[in-house]
C-alpha cells in the first residue's frame, strides 16, 4: 500500500527472467526526494545493479526538479555494501531526516541535486 502513493516511483531491475532489484523515488515537494526500499537479491550484489537504479532515481529527481535527496538505511553489520554504492553515488551522510527517529539503529544520507 506504501508503494502504490502517486508520490512514489517504483523502479525494478530486471535479468532476462525475473526482477533482481527495486528502489524508489518519493517526491515529498518542496524540492526534496527520498530514495526508499533500495534492494538487490544476494546473486545479483557486485553487479551495479544497486548503483544503476541509484542513477535512474537520481535522474527521474533531477528530471521533477528535486533539489535534495535523502535516504535511511539500516546501521549494522552487513550493510556496508548498502553504504558503498550510495557513497559512491555521491551521497555523504547527515543527521536524522523527515520523521525517522535518531535511534541508532539508522544511518542516514543526503545528496543535493541543484
Amino acid at each position: 500500500e506504501q508503494m502504490a502513493d502517486p508520490s512514489i516511483t517504483l523502479f525494478v531491475a530486471r535479468d532476462e527472467a525475473q526482477p533482481v532489484g527495486m528502489g524508489a523515488l518519493k517526491d515529498h515537494g518542496d524540492g526534496l526526494g527520498e530514495v526508499k526500499r533500495m534492494f538487490t537479491l544476494p546473486q545479483v550484489r557486485g553487479q551495479r545493479v544497486g548503483a544503476r537504479l541509484l542513477q535512474e532515481i537520481e535522474r527521474l529527481a533531477r528530471d521533477k526538479g528535486i533539489a535534495r535527496l535523502v535516504l535511511e538505511t539500516g546501521e549494522a553489520a552487513g550493510f556496508e555494501p548498502a553504504y558503498r554504492v550510495y557513497e559512491r553515488g555521491g551521497f555523504t551522510q547527515c543527521g536524522a531526516v523527515l520523521d525517522y527517529p535518531d535511534s541508532g539503529f539508522s544511518r542516514f544520507y543526503d545528496k543535493k541535486l541543484a
